[in-house]
């Protein structure tokens, strides 16, 4: 017999951890489906050459005002030189918002999966500590996570201390990020199945009035992921940003 679970869609139980286990990684693989028939299919339409039915109706339309929200976000954030990072940014947004989407109408979703939100946090730090060695060199970024430079006895005692609580706070970082995703898209999740058991009896779906908020838990989840990596850029890089406006000035 099968259980009601997720979005009151049944599926079949499989013995204990194993079981959960193995839809975990049946809702990984069936997103990562998803996406790739996505790409194979732009890519497809692409070959036919741009055309005024492909690219300029409302679909294309959308996806334009989305772009274009993502790099003023990101210039906003993280200045001119973040414009550079919008096909980062732009991708973290699109995978984050189509695993959530699939936690919609699905009872397994990529994003309700700890690990996969831990892998993506890994690589969203990942590229912020790239950047910063690659805008300050190894030893500024370093320099970084100890703070103001002080002189004397307190560069001793105090800087020390501080690079220790920045370099745990750059690790932490990976957990808030995908903590935060996974409880609020698993929880989701256990908030429509505690919902589907009180109205079983009255074979009614009380869950599925959920289902507002959860859209809006989709859009929302998607924009602090990535606001958050854009406000991690934005403090590693922000000598790039003083560097361009002094050569602006230096030139005007």
């Amino acid at each position: 017999m099968g259980e009601i679970v997720g979005n009151g869609l049944p599926l079949l139980a499989a013995g204990g951890a194993e079981g959960k286990h193995a839809v975990s990684f049946l809702g990984v693989f069936f997103f990562l489906a998803i996406v790739l028939a996505i790409i194979f299919g732009a890519l497809g339409i692409a070959r036919k050459g741009y055309s005024s039915r492909v690219f300029t109706n409302r679909p294309a339309m959308l996806a334009e005002q989305l772009y274009l929200f993502l790099e003023a976000m990101c210039v906003s954030i993280i200045g001119a030189h973040g414009r550079k990072y919008v096909t980062f940014i732009g991708t973290l947004w699109l995978v984050i918002f189509v695993g959530n989407l699939v936690a919609l109408f699905l009872a397994f979703s990529p994003t309700a999966n700890l690990s996969f939100n831990l892998g993506m946090a890994l690589l969203a730090v990942g590229y912020v500590q790239v950047e910063g060695v690659r805008a300050n060199g190894l030893i500024g970024h370093l320099a970084h996570f100890a703070g103001p430079r002080l002189g004397g006895l307190l560069a001793v005692l105090v800087s020390p201390v501080i690079f220790a609580i920045e370099v745990v706070s750059e690790i932490m970082k990976n957990v808030s990020l995908s903590l935060r995703l996974y409880g609020n898209i698993f929880g989701g999740h256990e908030a429509v199945v505690a919902m589907n058991q009180l109205g079983e009896r009255a074979l009614i779906p009380v869950g599925e009035f959920l289902l507002p908020i959860k859209l809006l838990t989709v859009v929302v989840q998607a924009l602090i992921f990535t606001l958050l990596t854009c406000v991690y850029l934005s403090l590693v890089t922000h000598h790039e940003e003083e560097h361009a406006e002094g050569h602006a000035t230096a030139h005007a």
